[in-house]
Parts: structure tokens; C-alpha cells; sequence
């Protein structure tokens, strides 16, 4: 079953180009990493994907729908960098994680039985039982990235998209986010994950989408990241210190709300 598929997809913002000719195909149960510098248009894709950024031109179909008509957002779980996770309010773990759950939910109806036993779910997965009452503040970065999957976990999406969530992170973290991923990917969801680099997430992906400039320079068998900045795939790995800015996969992000939307 196709979970994505998109076709001439691009984007301009500001009038500038930033995916040029986008076509991808992402099946049912596929973890793939998507891959490139900063600038190149990963980020970017993956909020047009969500509908944070309008097309240009082209299509995009999430689980057969049009992207214009697509209204399943509790099919769709958003992992964002893990600078989000505390917001600058003082929740606990466990209430961050039961927001995971408002597309599953009517307004102001009590957490059911159900709910919570998606958020205890959730939790375990990611190795922090024993942290559900601490302030989410107070976790490590790593900690903070798990609060953020699992927030996403409790939901019960389809399909996972997780913007680098390795960024910034110690190894040891790194080797815990491995392994609650492992988990999510042996449940069969599919997972789209944005990365510069991949860590101990390598064994994980089943194959890599490398881009460039907004267009895709590879898409196939999984790469070691230092494959993917090999002159042969496109233009060289630069960080641009001359000429005008690229836009960044990290400019300031835009958080979905409860149905996906921005």
C-alpha cells in the first residue's frame, strides 16, 4: 500500500525555489531516512507533506487522498526537533504525552480507559516509566527527544515523520532513541526520518532519499553518511560561508496542533 506519493512536487517561498521536481514513493511499513545538508529541502518536504507549506506545482497523496482533501491527521504522528519538547511550560512527562491523544479524542471528553493505556504504552516504549511525574524540563535532551516520540506513539499513527532527532544528542541517547524507534518500526508503522547524519539509527532504515538544492540526488539502498555527501551523488557537502543564505531545514518551526494542523 502506497503511504506517500507525490509527483512534480515543489515549493517556492518567497518566490525562491526550495523542492524542485519532487517525486517520491514511500510504502506501507518502509523506514526511510531522508538525508542532505542543511538547505537541501528535507525539512521542507516533510511540511508541504503535512500541509505546512502549500505546492507549488505538482501532487501529493497521503494513504491514496489527495493531499488537499487528506483530513485522517490521527493517522500522522510529528516528532519535532527536541527544542520544543519543554516549551517553556512546566509539564510533566506524562501530560505531554497524554496530549499525544487529543486527535483521538472529542473536546473536552475525560481520558478513557483506552487513552490511558495508550499513554502508559507510549511511555515504556521509550524507556521513561519511571519519569511520567518529573517536569519535562528537568530531562536530559535525549530524554526530551523519547517524551516528544512517545507523544507521537500515544496517538497510534500510521505513519511517523521525526525531524533529526539525534541533533545535539549524546550517544548513549542516541542508542535509546535506536531502540524505541526498533519498536515502533517492529509494530509496522512507517517512518520517514529526517537526519543529517544517522548514528546508531543505520540498522534501522531500509533505504535512504539523499537531496540536494530541493531535488532528490539518490533514492535506494541505505548509505553511510559519509556516502551521502559524496561529490558523485550531486554537488559537494559545502556550508555555503560565501553568497546569498540557504534557507535552513532548522528555520524557526511550526508546530502542528491536535489534527495535524499548523
Amino acid at each position: 500500500m502506497s503511504v506517500i506519493a507525490a509527483r512534480n512536487m515543489t515549493v517556492a517561498i518567497g518566490g525562491r525555489p526550495v523542492l524542485r521536481g519532487i517525486d517520491l514513493d514511500v510504502q506501507d511499513g518502509d523506514f526511510v531516512a531522508l538525508m542532505g545538508a542543511n538547505g537541501s529541502g528535507k525539512t521542507t518536504l516533510v511540511r508541504a507533506l503535512t500541509k505546512l507549506w502549500p505546492l507549488t506545482r505538482g501532487t501529493a497523496e497521503l494513504f491514496g487522498t489527495a493531499l488537499d482533501r487528506f483530513e485522517a491527521w490521527h493517522r500522522i504522528g510529528y516528532v519535532p526537533q527536541r527544542s520544543t519538547a519543554a516549551s517553556g511550560v512546566p509539564a510533566s512527562v506524562g501530560e505531554v504525552v497524554a496530549s499525544g491523544r487529543l486527535s483521538r479524542r472529542r473536546l473536552l471528553r475525560p481520558m478513557s480507559r483506552a487513552d490511558r493505556a495508550a499513554v502508559r504504552d507510549a511511555i515504556d516504549v521509550v524507556g521513561l516509566t519511571g519519569r511520567v511525574r518529573d517536569p519535562v524540563s528537568h530531562l536530559s535532551g535525549g530524554q526530551q527527544q523519547r517524551v516528544l516520540i512517545a507523544r507521537a506513539l500515544a496517538g497510534e499513527p500510521d505513519l511517523f515523520f521525526l525531524d533529526e532527532p539525534t541533533a545535539g544528542v549524546d550517544l548513549p541517547s542516541q542508542q535509546a532513541l535506536a531502540g524505541a524507534l526498533a519498536e515502533v518500526k517492529r509494530r509496522g508503522a512507517t517512518i520517514v526520518l529526517v537526519a543529517h547524519e544517522l548514528g546508531p539509527l543505520a540498522d534501522l532504515v531500509d533505504r535512504a532519499v539523499v537531496m540536494r538544492d530541493g531535488r532528490i540526488v539518490h533514492d535506494g539502498a541505505p548509505l553511510a553518511d559519509h556516502e551521502v555527501h559524496d561529490p558523485a551523488l550531486g554537488d559537494p557537502h559545502t556550508h555555503h560561508h560565501h553568497g546569498r543564505p540557504r534557507l535552513s531545514d532548522h528555520a524557526p518551526e511550526i508546530r502542528l496542533g491536535p489534527g495535524g494542523r499548523a
